[in-house]
């Protein structure tokens, strides 16, 4: 039975990368391979360990449900926000009237980077992404903006305990401090810089931003406002009374409705909902179906034979590439249960490569399956041509991250 779910979560991956080909949209498919992985694990289990494998499928059930509803609340924020216009209102008080579309580049790098060190990785896509969709780009430079996007939110969050569940991992295993972490900012920014620097090249021509003046009544800004709060609150009520994400993002979601109701009546809030990619959420629901089952199974266990017989740097960089394919949060989890001993620089290593590794592959985070849902024409084989760059801007920030501690004495 092994073989057999190992092929059919193979299959769900490949139907990722052959969408284009076959022309059945990744969300029908991942979620068919997905529950049928799970379908013949019950099956194959039954009368042995079928309380067990229950017990498993509600444990990995509750983790997509957290991460599933969060992304609903999130979207449903991100798609008043828009609709209403204060996306392109912000964009046009962040960018002046033209600007060079290789400085943009930079400018969507930066940006992404340090508002996922502010918010979640989810969130900061979004946003991230709703900004570029506003501005009059060919499909092809959104592609490209997209990419450093992807790779900006996922290193903007790797230095702090809320911005990544595995920098977080870690830190609770006391294999690295706080102080330790906000070392890995400058390595991660740096390697945001240098993939923006390497998809430059070929970009010309300057951009003119058009200044719209939208009128925003009280309501959007009130729920503008509320949105931002609730960013803040995600991080400090976690930090602070260990409160989940996806209750603090649901309850903001159930503010914004309250607000609507008792300022402006006729404003039609829960409209927005309908306006959700609820294809992005499945998707996202058969991704994670397929990476439960392979961790079910102890596929991802495997993996970790490579410390055996390579050095912790050496595998810790491996284990980034690798967790572009498989989900980081089991493969960590794995790592530290092994209880394998490292010195605090290649615990910082991993930090890095497993946080910001995953962004190689458009199916390595959350960031990616996000911004395959949202930008017209990224696909995972147009994300791959992109890899190659992806691949180089890891290893300039994992080789910062391991001798910038010696150098710095």
């Amino acid at each position: 039975m092994f073989e057999l779910l190992i092929a059919i979560a193979a299959l769900g991956f490949l139907s990722i990368i052959f969408e284009d080909l076959t022309h059945i949209d990744k969300a029908k498919s991942t979620l068919f391979f997905g529950t049928l992985a799970w379908f013949v694990y019950f099956i194959g289990t039954h009368g042995e360990q079928g309380d067990a494998v229950h017990h498993t499928f509600n444990e990995n059930l509750l983790d997509i449900a957290s991460l599933w509803l969060f992304l609903f609340a999130a979207m449903t924020f991100v798609a008043y926000l828009s609709e209403k216009g204060v996306i392109q209102t912000v964009a046009s008080w962040l960018l002046p009237h033209q600007i060079g579309l290789k400085t943009l580049l930079f400018f969507i790098g930066g940006f992404a980077f340090l508002f996922s060190s502010l918010a979640d990785n989810i969130t900061a896509t979004l946003v991230s992404l709703a900004l570029i969709n506003s501005l009059a780009l060919s499909t092809k430079l959104k592609v490209r903006y997209a990419v450093a996007i992807v790779y900006g939110v996922n290193a903007g969050g790797v230095s702090l305990i809320t911005g990544d569940v595995t920098t977080l991992m870690i830190f609770l295993a006391d294999k690295v401090s706080i102080t330790n972490l906000l070392g890995l900012i400058l390595p991660s920014l740096v390697s945001v810089m240098v993939l923006c620097l390497l998809l430059s090249f070929g970009v010309t021509g300057q951009l003119v931003i058009e200044k719209r003046e939208t009128q925003l009544d009280r309501v959007d800004w009130i729920i503008t406002g509320l949105f931002f709060l609730t960013i803040l609150m995600v991080i400090f009520a976690n930090v602070f009374f260990a409160v989940p994400p996806v209750l603090t993002f649901l309850f903001g979601l159930g503010m914004m409705f309250m607000v609507a109701q008792f300022i402006d009546k006729n404003e039609p809030v829960l409209d927005y909902i309908r306006k959700i990619e609820f294809d992005t959420l499945l998707f996202f629901l058969g991704v994670l179906l397929l990476v439960g089952i392979l961790k079910e199974i102890g596929a991802l266990d495997s993996i970790l034979l490579i410390y055996q017989h390579w050095s912790p740097m050496a595998a810790n960089y491996s284990l980034g590439i690798v967790s572009a394919i498989f989900d980081n949060v089991p493969l960590t989890s794995a790592l530290l249960k092994s209880g394998i001993d490292m010195s605090t620089d290649d615990w910082l290593g991993l930090t890095f490569s497993v946080g910001v590794g995953g962004a190689m592959l458009a199916i390595g985070s959350a960031a990616g399956v996000v911004a395959m849902n949202k930008v017209k024409g990224l696909t995972f084989l147009n994300y791959l041509k992109y890899t190659p760059l992806l691949l180089i801007a890891y290893s300039v920030g994992y080789v910062m991250v391991m001798f910038s501690r010696q150098l710095l004495g």
